[in-house]
């Protein structure tokens, strides 16, 4: 996402934030309605997105315990959901390596799909590292989430319905904005494409809940060797032609 140099720090942490900000209010809305549904108090699903702040994972553990689940397969699935947190603090690490640990810490309370996305295409495209912005965004973030989560839960009562007002919908359009401008070079638009492809060959084929996790695995590892490929042919192509000298091959 392309924000203007001219922006303060605080400005520009508001700037990067606002489509995430669009698409958590709904969904939070959406989570809100969907816990008290299930018999989670108001206020518990409201300390969730305070305290856990994972929109996947807020929803599974809501699902579940609706179901009945026991308390360890829910931490279980919740775990398994949320463990892409730490390949993305991974990918992020290396620009965030000359802070404090206890600032990356408080940096990494804050990571979700959404703010790496922005700040991982931010960095790409030469962004100089500044707290402030990180921290705005970040915290903007999670606040349109937790009043989302709070309107939901709260009032959410009064909507009988929530399937006409296309909420099921307001996460696949945030993501579909933030993956649109990381797709800068050829490689990264095939990738996505053959991502979303076999994400919806795998639907069909009937596998309903891993086949997205499968599919990025997939298309991840596809990347990474397309990428360790073309750097190949680049090293071969720029290896000058090794000179021949005169009676080289001759024989005596």
């Amino acid at each position: 996402m392309s924000v203007p140099v001219c922006l303060s720090p605080l400005a520009q942490g508001l700037h990067r934030s606002l489509p995430i900000m669009l698409g958590y209010i709904p969904v939070g809305f959406a989570f809100g309605v969907l816990a008290v549904k299930n018999n989670i108090p108001p206020g518990l699903a409201v300390a969730m997105s305070v305290l856990m702040f994972s929109g996947s994972g807020q929803f599974v553990f809501a699902s579940m315990w609706g179901v009945g689940a026991n308390a360890l397969s829910i931490m279980a699935a919740v775990l398994i959901v949320n463990l892409r947190y730490l390949l993305q603090s991974a990918a992020e690490a290396p620009w965030l390596a000359a802070l404090p640990r206890w600032q990356r810490f408080l940096l990494g309370l804050g990571l979700t799909d959404e703010t790496f996305a922005v700040h991982v295409t931010a960095f790409q495209q030469g962004w100089r590292c500044n707290l402030t912005t990180l921290f705005v965004c970040n915290h903007s973030a999670q606040l349109a989430w937790v009043s989302g989560t709070a309107i939901g839960a709260f009032c959410g009562e009064l909507v009988t319905d929530v399937q006409p007002l296309g909420l099921d919908y307001a996460l696949t359009a945030m993501f579909l904005a933030l993956l649109v401008p990381q797709c800068v070079s050829r490689l990264h638009v095939i990738v996505a494409l053959f991502t979303a492809f076999l994400s919806i060959a795998l639907r069909g084929l009937g596998m309903s809940q891993w086949n997205i996790a499968l599919a990025t695995v997939v298309g991840a590892s596809l990347g990474v060797c397309l990428l360790l490929l073309k750097g190949r042919q680049d090293n071969r192509s720029s290896v000058p032609p090794r000179r021949v000298e005169h009676g080289e091959n001759s024989h005596a």
